[in-house]
């Protein structure tokens, strides 16, 4: 059996993540601690307790699901458990790559909380609310997608933001640019065209901005290479270089997260099995639509934490 870990990103935040496993794991209690001494807020409260709509802003959700698998991580190394000896890759979706050098040592968790924090703000500083959006585009091939973007854009941008398989593309840009695009896309034959609830135009030209702020925010910490390599959302090829990996993380921020390519690249490169780590199970459902013969398993809770160790023993 070889084995991948991947760490979620935004969206599956959910209030209550991670509170079983920090009452069940006093390791995970301290990252918890940990990434609350790093932002000096009390995080781990709102990720128990809420409100969902405080949760869910980019700002908190990426330290907050970054601490859930980290936690995770934590408390499955504390009974033994080697990421260098067991894990041939890591890779996250979008945020989760964070998630997965922190876990691999690429920097420190209080940085890693620091840095998602800086990412958060700038993202949703870079474009005036109301003027980015994003769809989600389903059953429509990338061709016809990316030609209904490049329709739509005229002079602004409207670009493919997400590849996450299963015949599911996001799409992020202008609001008008990304309103007329899902209206193409439709006229197309997309089965749906679904404008997303969210706070900014993600993983497009338009957060440029935020590529050059975290330029910067990542030339100030310290970095070493992961003791794993990490397969990158620009790329889709494996890296262990510090300096890359840095370079990749700011393109990451304006680039397409290309998750159905690093889902194929797991199969093509002898991964049998893909564990999530941290909340939800979105990362799972999307590998099982891009590659069934690729076993999955969630590790959220203290009974998965157990379960994915005797699995791994």
């Amino acid at each position: 059996m070889a084995v991948a870990f991947t760490f979620p990103g935004q969206g599956s935040q959910a209030v209550g993540m991670g509170k079983d496993l920090a009452e069940g794991f006093p390791e995970a209690r301290r990252i918890f601690q940990e990434v609350d001494d790093a932002l000096g807020e009390n995080l781990s409260k709102l990720i128990w307790e809420g409100p969902e709509e405080t949760l869910t802003l980019t700002a908190n959700a990426q330290p907050a699901l970054m601490a859930v698998s980290l936690a995770a991580i934590r408390s499955l190394e504390a009974r033994g458990f080697s990421l260098k000896d067991k894990v041939a890759y890591v890779a996250g979706h979008s945020l989760g790559e964070y998630s997965a050098l922190a876990a691999a040592g690429f920097v420190s968790v209080a940085d890693a909380a620091r840095l998602l924090r800086i990412r958060g703000n700038a993202m949703q500083a870079a474009v005036p609310a109301g003027e980015g959006a994003m769809a989600a585009i389903i059953g429509l091939d990338q061709a016809d997608v990316e030609a209904a973007c490049a329709e739509a854009a005229k002079g602004s941008v409207c670009q493919v933001a997400n590849d996450n398989g299963g015949g599911q593309l996001v799409i992020s840009g202008a609001r008008a640019a990304v309103e007329l695009a899902a209206k193409l896309c439709t006229e197309k034959g997309a089965k749906r065209a679904l404008m997303l609830q969210v706070s900014a135009p993600f993983h497009s030209a338009l957060m440029t901005p935020a590529a050059e702020i975290m330029r910067e925010a990542l030339a100030g910490v310290a970095k070493a290479a992961p003791v794993v390599p990490i397969v990158s959302n620009v790329t889709v090829t494996p890296t262990s270089d510090p300096d890359e990996i840095a370079r990749r993380l700011v393109e990451q921020v304006v680039a397409r997260v290309r998750w159905r390519e690093t889902v194929e690249w797991f199969g093509a490169n002898g991964i049998t099995t893909l564990y999530e780590i941290g909340a939800g199970k979105v990362l799972s459902g999307l590998a099982r639509r891009i590659n069934r013969d690729i076993a999955t398993a969630a590790v959220g809770s203290s009974a998965e934490v157990e379960a994915a160790l005797a699995a791994l023993a």
